[in-house]
């Protein structure tokens, strides 16, 4: 998937991946202080539009939230392989 990272933003208190994929989907993967599970050291992923970042964690991945928290890196991984794979809509 690090062939998709396009930033990694590292403050005082947390660090926050962004990737983009081709099908015009990607994600912000955080860890920090304030986020889901970040004080056990794991990640809370947002998958998200590339273009206006809008999320797409309820409407087009099922969860119940726009947001999935306490994840390890396998959990990671698989996830934005499920955004990775989202086709395009036809416009």
């Amino acid at each position: 998937m690090n062939l998709f990272l396009k930033e990694t933003i590292r403050d005082e208190d947390k660090i926050q991946k962004i990737y983009s994929f081709p099908n015009g989907y990607g994600a912000s993967v955080i860890q920090g202080k304030y986020t889901y599970g970040g004080e056990k050291g794991l990640w809370e992923v947002a998958p998200w539009t590339n273009d206006e970042h809008e999320f797409i964690g309820l409407s087009l991945l099922g969860w119940y939230d726009d947001v999935k928290g306490h994840l390890n890196d396998p959990e990671v991984d698989n996830i934005l392989r499920q955004i990775a794979d989202i086709e395009v809509a036809d416009a």
